[in-house]
């Protein structure tokens, strides 16, 4: 086992840091004079504050099959995946014909179409839902299904996990919520179901759901340790609440089933986006039939825009052409083979970091044991992250931009796309020990 000196690798990172973040920006004038002309109209010059770059972002304009480009035409291969959207790549043929056709036909009703049945259909066979309603984004989705299960059990609590995100409605909001909330959100750790468990029971008759990534993935990834799930559905049975899942992330990119396929528990309620939609935006809800029915009994469930053509269109053909069991098997080689190459270069070196790989998703995180919970987040260390950061983008590396996220593979990318990430990771590693 190799033993580093952490604050000789920690000061080594700070040099790289300053020496990359010089080499991005010399090679990015177009995205800083883009950035001075957006922050004029939009706040910190983006259109979401997971956007933001320091002391700006990279702006990209194109993107094909598993590349981006950006606005000064640096070609990058894309891990970033607009944070696990593009599972199918860029510009797919299925998609751009799907959207195309649609687009032809009509850019919006406000109603209904067979296209939207039919993803309906797609969305409740693939993920053992018995009924769905479609939204226009992940926050939309946790919330409504919040809304859905208040309104099942007549009760105002909930249960969240500590550090965990579902978007940005307030009593879900990371683990700060406003004083008004205090006395219906209760906040436990990931991965220990006494913990829940004691919750529902302290507060007897009184918890609506217990809402969760049942894979944490805003802290790096996080896997539920064996028999968790299970745990929490025995517990919100016991208790009489739902068990949401929060799979806008995890539903469609580390199985072809999500997370019921991969570990084999079932929610009373699920929330999706991201993946399922092709590249286009959307969301979505479901679960049993006895929650779901109350869209219709109070629970207000509405949106101009749910289920529109242009949306359904690309999410028929991403999940019924595009991301098939075969496609998930080329994820998953190409995604072994991503962390394996780089656990290599982590063990050869012995930076303090692991890796985790679940298909089209994984990440590296800066601990070396790997995490059970947001405690084990802040224990892990960032400024090797923000080395990396500007040295992968330099090398043609498109990555997030932020320790907490993680990497995906689309189906378009290949083998040279992975090793080229893996030796550039590996060079990192090397300068930072070095």
């Amino acid at each position: 086992m190799i033993v580093v000196d952490l604050e000789r690798l920690k000061a080594r990172a700070a040099e790289i840091a300053e020496e990359e973040t010089g080499k991005l920006l010399s090679t990015t004038p177009g995205s800083k004079q883009l950035y001075e002309r957006a922050t004029k109209s939009l706040p910190s010059g983006v259109s979401s504050n997971f956007q933001v770059g320091d002391p700006y972002p990279i702006y990209l304009q194109r993107g094909k099959g598993s590349s981006v480009w950006d606005v000064d035409g640096t070609e990058y291969r894309d891990f970033h995946g607009g944070f696990g959207v593009n599972i199918v790549g860029h510009a797919h043929p299925k998609i751009v014909e799907a959207l195309t056709k649609a687009a032809q036909n009509a850019i919006h009703f406000a109603v209904t179409t067979p296209d939207t049945v039919a993803l309906a259909e797609a969305i409740c066979e693939r993920f053992q839902l018995e009924q769905m309603r479609f939204v226009n984004s992940g926050t939309e989705a946790t919330m409504d299904a919040l809304r859905v299960a208040r309104a099942a059990t007549g009760r105002d609590k909930i249960i969240k996990m500590e550090g965990s995100y579902h978007g940005h409605h307030d009593s879900v909001l990371f683990s700060v919520v406003p004083e008004a909330l205090w006395d219906t959100v209760i906040i436990v750790p990931f991965n220990d179901a006494s913990a829940v468990g004691q919750a529902l029971s302290d507060n007897e008759g009184e918890v609506a759901a217990v809402i969760l990534e049942p894979v944490m993935m805003n802290i790096g990834i996080v896997e539920p340790n064996p028999g968790y799930l299970q745990a929490l559905r025995d517990a919100c049975e016991q208790h009489g609440a739902a068990l949401i899942y929060d799979e806008v992330k995890c539903g469609g990119t580390i199985a072809y089933g999500g997370t019921t396929e991969r570990y084999g528990v079932r929610p009373h309620l699920a929330a999706y986006a991201k993946a399922i939609g092709g590249g286009s935006t959307i969301g979505a809800f479901g679960g049993e039939a006895r929650f779901m029915e109350w869209v219709g009994k109070g629970a207000a469930q509405q949106g101009t825009f749910n289920g529109n053509p242009l949306s359904s269109a690309a999410g028929l053909a991403a999940l019924t052409q595009v991301l098939t069991k075969d496609a998930y098997d080329h994820l998953g080689k190409l995604g072994q083979m991503l962390a394996e190459g780089c656990s290599r270069a982590i063990a050869e070196t012995g930076i303090p970091a692991h890796t985790v790989d679940l298909g089209a998703k994984g990440c590296v995180s800066y601990r070396a044991e790997k995490l059970t919970n947001y405690r084990d987040f802040l224990q892990t260390h960032p400024e090797l992250y923000w080395a990396s950061y500007p040295w992968m983008v330099n090398r043609g590396i498109f990555m997030t931009p932020g320790d907490e996220e993680q990497w995906t593979i689309s189906v378009q990318h290949t083998e040279e796309d992975i090793r080229t990430y893996v030796d550039a990771f590996g060079e990192f590693c090397q300068a930072l020990t070095g």
